[in-house]
């Protein structure tokens, strides 16, 4: 059959779904779906790591590789500081921005250096919302007990309840830089009931609600005149005689050039992971998200916790092939769009939470109830025209500009035609070990955002990681800002990577990978 013909099944069924209610899966359902279909339970997928702080625990290959790999500088590089600042925030994302912000409001003296533009990030691209327990029927112990089911209990509850409780506080700080979140017809912050969560908590700005809070955040890092560092890549951290962390140093990528900072304290808020593509999946993430803080952090002694879990956002573009990948936002699934098999069945519960629903998705494609494009793709559908029929003509042009301008690029109008979905690699639920201040064991070491760990667990809900960017940037960066004041600046040593690389050549493996990666493996072919 025709590829195009396959979409009247979503048309022709559409009266018959409306009647359904589909429940969401009882613990042990979901417990079983997720052991069988989710790639978190591949085990072939998976070894241990073969030393260094989390020695023996097993994560898929390619981390794993990343992590025991070699830096790519020299034991005797100079260690001349170009920069001598502060606090040193490395990341230009929304948890680096938030970061340096704040310490700089403290006094501190900042630096911002980021692998590529200002902004350039997975913030950016974060289209569904932020959670935060705002409206009249909720709570953040609400808020907490949904972020805790959905993270399968594995949440780090100090992180999280900080999250949670942090909440309206943020809402109002990004109210006040001027965030246009969307508003009710009386004025009030309009919100959105999210996949796993039991009330509606999540802010929107329409379907760009990352690209509008990065737009805030940027402006008022230049306003402020936040020393900034573009086109930089952290290529290691320095350590001091006492084995605290004392800067960093930069791969220049103009001119290819080592670049020095001395620091006080240091800020890593780099991102997530997705461009390492594990087990071969397409991402959601941006260019430079490589992992590079991760491998920064465990050369440095650091222990990560929930290496072993991912989340593949369950409605990755598979159709057309330009866009395989991107994301469809979770805001359709909101707002009552159906998840279709070939059949022209629902078959999950799309507000259930991220791991079930990817899960069922792959699980329909791996059984044959899956639709196959031209180039041997595989997905289901999700019916978006069904919004238009439900709520009126011209419902996605107003709620989802974004995603109808995105798709019209390529010839294809999701006001009349389904958009066809697979789950794509989207975001690392561990990460770096931190407290509730950003701060990790190293002393004088912070992370924020995506590159730190505990916070979602073993799944995390839509809406959270902006929030969790906003609250963790501001502690790290006032707390980091604080301690610079107590501290005087260490020495500039590479103690630590000597240590690493002998332990490296212990176990065997000195100089297989080098890490980090800066840019995914693809960049040098094209």
């Amino acid at each position: 059959m025709d590829f195009h013909a396959l979409h009247d099944v979503v048309h022709t069924s559409r009266d018959a779904r409306c009647q359904q209610h589909l429940p969401r899966l009882s613990l042990a359902e979901r417990d079983a779906l997720i052991a069988r279909y989710h790639p978190d339970y591949r085990q072939s997928a998976y070894r241990p790591i073969a030393f260094g702080p989390n020695a023996g625990d097993r994560t898929v290959h390619e981390l794993a590789a990343m992590l025991e790999g070699d830096s790519r500088i020299a034991d005797d590089l100079s260690l001349t500081p170009t920069h001598t600042v502060d606090v040193l925030v490395v990341g230009g994302g929304g948890a680096g921005c938030a970061a340096a912000l704040h310490a700089h409001g403290q006094g501190a003296n900042v630096l911002l250096a980021t692998k590529l533009r200002l902004g350039d990030s997975n913030s950016v691209m974060a289209q569904g919302g932020m959670q935060i327990a705002v409206a009249p029927d909720d709570s953040p112990v609400q808020h907490f007990l949904d972020t805790l089911k959905g993270g399968h209990m594995q949440n780090d509850h100090r992180l999280l309840r900080t999250m949670v409780e942090e909440g309206p506080s943020i809402a109002r700080w990004l109210l006040e830089l001027g965030v246009l979140f969307d508003r009710d017809d009386d004025g009030n912050l309009h919100v959105k009931r999210g996949g796993g969560s039991t009330r509606a908590r999540l802010l929107t700005c329409s379907d760009y609600t990352g690209l509008e809070i990065m737009r805030v955040l940027k402006d008022e890092v230049l306003n402020q005149n936040i020393h900034l560092l573009e086109f930089a890549a952290a290529v290691e951290l320095l350590s001091d005689e006492h084995g605290a962390c004392s800067g960093a140093v930069f791969l220049d990528l103009d001119n290819k050039r080592h670049i020095v900072v001395a620091a006080r304290t240091v800020i890593l808020a780099t991102g997530g992971i997705g461009r390492l593509h594990i087990q071969g999946f397409p991402t959601s993430n941006h260019y430079g998200a490589t992992g590079d803080g991760l491998a920064l952090a465990y050369r440095m002694g650091v222990p990560l916790v929930h290496i072993d879990t991912f989340q593949y956002h369950p409605s990755g573009c598979a159709y057309p092939e330009q866009l395989v990948g991107q994301l469809v936002t979770e805001g359709i699934r909101s707002e009552g769009g159906h998840l279709v098999n070939a059949k022209g069945e629902r078959f999950v519960n799309e507000l259930d939470t991220r791991d079930v629903v990817a899960s069922s998705i792959i699980r329909e494609c791996e059984e044959g109830r899956g639709v196959r494009t031209v180039t041997g793709r595989v997905g289901v559908w999700l019916d978006t025209p069904g919004l238009e029929v439900k709520d009126g003509e011209g419902t996605l042009e107003k709620h989802f500009p974004a995603m109808v301008r995105q798709y019209a690029r390529y010839g294809v109008d999701i006001r009349t035609d389904p958009v066809l979905i697979y789950p794509t690699l989207h975001y690392q639920n561990g990460g770096v070990k931190v407290d509730a201040n950003g701060e990790t064991p190293v002393p004088r070491l912070f992370v924020a955002g995506e590159t730190s760990g505990g916070l979602h667990g073993r799944n995390r809900l839509m809406g959270n990681s902006l929030l969790d960017l906003m609250v963790f940037g501001k502690r790290s960066g006032i707390t980091a800002a604080a301690r610079a004041k107590t501290v005087q600046q260490g020495q500039l040593t590479l103690g630590h990577l000597c240590r690493f690389r002998d332990e490296a050549r212990k176990h065997k493996v000195a100089g297989q990978v080098v890490s980090p990666k800066v840019f995914p493996d693809y960049a040098e072919k094209t």
